[in-house]
């Protein structure tokens, strides 16, 4: 079952979720963001592509809980480099944990579907996608990119490599720690719907972008830049 991605649908994909659910799912994956060193692979991504001095439009896609852009807003502080920060997500009940659930000064927060990204703001530097591309097609994956380069933005996608280890390892951890249902579900799942570095290279090709980079990252992640042309 890991040859190919898994197209079935995640818990969090559905429409109907009970806010209580949702907000708890929500929590535990920034639980696990934290504790297996994801957002570290932001920061690194970040350091690479930054220069001090600059200030940058940086926009979260299907930015959840708000919780990257939150710890990347305190991140920023021990940096020379300056952000503006919107996380975008098209979910309100994600949009009204983010406000509500830690909030901070320096972030603000769009309910709309990214591709309206736009209507909100005039600019954008950086596109950032943390285990959200796993939610998507290959389609709406070359949609992603082909948007990213039409806007002349750098795209930082930080999402799961699919692997049996991976696998097993987080459906025994959410099985004996979560008390999410969402988490015990679509955790597991997720890793059969991430991908192999030659499926993104693929993707990448078809997508018709030329400056690019793919790096496997600590814990089964692949770290993409697609690099802009500003």
């Amino acid at each position: 079952m890991f040859k190919q991605r898994s197209h079935k649908k995640e818990l969090l994909d559905q429409a109907d979720i009970p806010e209580k659910d949702l907000f708890l799912n929500l929590k535990e994956l920034d639980f696990i963001n934290q504790y297996l060193g994801g957002y570290k692979i932001t920061y690194s991504a970040l350091h690479r592509i930054l220069h001090a001095g600059q200030t940058y439009s940086l926009v979260d896609i299907g930015s959840g809980g708000g919780d990257t852009l939150k710890r990347i807003n305190a991140w920023s502080k021990k940096t020379p480099y300056t952000f503006t920060l919107f996380g975008v997500d098209i979910k309100p009940s994600c949009i009204a944990y983010s406000l509500t659930h830690k909030p901070t000064t320096g972030v603000n927060f769009i309910c709309d579907d990214y591709r309206n990204v736009f209507n909100h703001i005039p600019q954008v530097d950086i596109i950032h996608a943390s285990l959200f591309c796993h939610h998507l097609s290959e389609e709406e994956l070359i949609t992603l990119i082909r948007f990213s380069a039409a806007a002349k933005a750098t795209l930082l996608i930080n999402d799961l490599e699919r692997n049996p280890i991976a696998y097993y390892a987080i459906k025994l951890l959410t099985r004996l720690f979560s008390r999410s249902y969402l988490v015990k579900n679509d955790a597991p799942l997720s890793v059969l719907r991430g991908f192999k570095k030659t499926e993104w290279m693929d993707i990448l090709q078809k997508s018709g972008v030329k400056n690019y980079s793919i790096k496997n990252k600590w814990v089964f992640r692949h770290l993409v830049i697609v690099y802009g042309d500003k």
